[in-house]
């Protein structure tokens, strides 16, 4: 029997379901509804359109209307929103620019709405100067207003993933830029001590932070708006950008009984169904599972919505593949630098009440005696069975292929011992014989094997005077540079004969720049009786978790 499926709703999700539902199915009827003129494009490149980095606007057209007409025989309606959903009639209400009100039929419906920017009810809000950036017509507004307006400031609103592509694109465009974010630190998916870096980057290429800080009210003025903090600052500029978060468009659900999570996500299972018959939904706008912890999450990244609309199809067509959850994956890319995330975070893990360990190595992306070999600062999470949790990290060079392998290995619920074993391919240009990957594995195995104890920067800041001695066992101009308050100084080299300077009756968190002299260290002291523990990333980790970025509010 012939299917009649409607898809509503395009981009990641919604086209993906369409073309793979059409190579399943020769013959089925494909409708896809589109608000807007635009059913495929790249919104992960938006930003990268405004700062001018592509050049093209056409660029962005991942697939058009016709392009889809002709390549899948689809049956593609722009300028239609579906506005009402009737699963027990199985049917569809939408509006058309060219066909006003009407119902359509279906046996088979594909719901990918996404998700649109939150705007809170803050004074002015509505204000002219203010953009959001979702689609191409939104594109199309800032560009517009950047390229013709002499626009010399621009203020950001949020430090998600958007919010700081967004002000690394403007500034690179020469604009001022200033980037608020109400949280005490922007980049959610990462730890504290691990977004140091980007913070860092940030305001080494001149774009002004405050943190912590939420906003009051929006505010016009001549010619621009003002933005007003909840600590009292006062903010000019000539257009902001709103970006701090999103919430699942799904609104014209609401009275369908379709089940809908605490915030508005569509509730699916495995195969991407609802709880109405023939009805699935896919992207930015449904629920998931936590591949990590088993929670129930929402994940608005283009890759998860590509698999789940091929998910939908598949099932839609007899084929029983299914989605078995999300990791979070995810990359940015910040001026010169790279950040990187896969897995829970420590603070996700510390709410849970999930028993994890930790450690932090900083490997060169490469062979450090080959040219532009840069430090890769990897934090890895795991469980005492060795299970990995998570993993974030930030460099220069090589920080998307680490990721990538660690999180592959934790789609196949592998183990540290497994990041240990892992042959992976080396050449002076692109590696190390020890790859950074592997490096971290290595560590894990000491940690989980009981050659070396850990602490880290949160437990040299806690320690209790009197009980515990930190030693730092790097040169003396390492040292010069730059220490911890109240470190003894010993070299590692100097360590065999000079151990005595040390009251064995104390515990030693020792430490040094990234953390392997402070191995060798604890495992010299270990062997002669000392009680040692080494601080997981060393001085590095630990200058960068007290590097206080941004203008603080309150």
């Amino acid at each position: 029997m012939k299917k009649k499926i409607l898809i509503v709703g395009g981009v990641a999700g919604g086209a993906s379901a369409a073309a793979r539902l059409r190579r399943l199915d020769e013959h089925a009827d494909i409708i896809l509804f589109e608000r807007d003129g635009y059913i495929s494009f790249a919104n992960c490149g938006l930003p990268y359109y405004i700062g001018e980095t592509i050049q093209e606007r056409s660029k962005l057209m991942v697939q058009t209307p016709e392009g889809m007409k002709a390549r899948f025989n689809l049956d593609v309606r722009t300028h239609s929103e579906v506005i009402r959903v009737d699963p027990e009639r199985k049917r569809v209400e939408v509006r058309s620019a060219d066909k006003g009100i009407y119902e359509e039929s279906y046996d088979f419906l594909v719901l990918s709405p996404g998700a649109k920017p939150i705007k809170p009810p803050i004074p002015g809000i509505e204000n002219g100067f203010i953009y959001t950036l979702r689609n191409i017509p939104d594109t199309d507004r800032i560009k517009a207003h950047v390229d013709q307006q002499n626009v010399k400031s621009a203020i950001v609103v949020g430090g998600g993933f958007i919010g700081v592509e967004m002000a690394e694109n403007l500034r690179q465009r020469g604009l001022e830029v200033a980037l608020v974010e109400a949280a005490p630190h922007i980049l959610a998916p990462f730890d504290s001590e691990m977004v140091a870096f980007a913070e860092k980057e940030l305001e080494d290429h001149g774009v002004v932070l405050y943190l912590g800080d939420g906003v009051r009210t929006f505010r016009e003025r001549d010619q621009g708006i003002e933005v007003l903090l909840d600590s009292g600052t006062a903010l000019p500029a000539d257009m902001v950008i709103l970006a701090i978060g999103v919430t699942p468009d799904t609104g014209f659900l609401k009275d369908s009984g379709i089940g809908l999570g605490p915030r508005g996500h569509i509730q699916v299972n495995g195969f991407m169904q609802t709880n109405k018959e023939g009805v699935y939904a896919v992207g930015d706008a449904v629920e998931v599972i936590d591949y990590v912890n088993g929670s129930v999450m929402a994940v608005p990244l283009a890759g998860p919505a590509n698999k789940q609309g091929r998910i939908a199809a598949d099932h839609i067509c007899g084929l029983e593949s299914a989605y078995k959850g999300t990791q979070g994956t995810a990359i940015i890319q910040i001026f010169g630098l790279t950040g990187a995330s896969t897995g829970n975070s420590e603070r996700t893990l510390m709410r849970l009440g999930i028993p994890y360990h930790v450690l932090y190595v900083h490997p060169n992306s490469h062979a450090a005696y080959y040219p532009g070999a840069a430090p890769i600062a990897i934090k890895l999470l795991f469980n005492g069975q060795g299970k990995l949790l998570g993993a974030q990290a930030f460099g220069s060079e090589g920080v998307d292929k680490r990721m990538d392998v660690i999180s592959t290995v934790q789609r196949l619920d592998g183990t540290v011992y497994d990041l240990a074993e892992l042959e992976l391919s080396y050449a002076p240009p692109y590696s190390s014989a020890k790859d950074p990957v592997n490096m971290a594995g290595y560590l894990a195995e000491n940690i989980l094997g009981g050659l070396t104890e850990v602490v880290t920067y949160k437990d040299v800041d806690q320690r209790k005077e009197g009980e515990q001695i930190v030693l730092d066992v790097r040169t003396k101009a390492e040292y010069d540079k730059g220490h911890i308050e109240g470190a003894v100084h010993i070299p590692v080299d100097e360590l065999r004969s000079r151990m005595h300077e040390l009251d064995p009756d104390k515990e030693i968190y020792a430490y040094c720049a990234v953390g392997v002299r402070g191995h060798v260290a604890s495992r010299i002291l270990t062997q002669h009786g000392y009680r040692v523990k080494n601080v997981t990333g060393g001085y590095r980790t630990y200058a960068m978790s007290r590097y206080a970025a941004g203008k603080r509010g309150r």
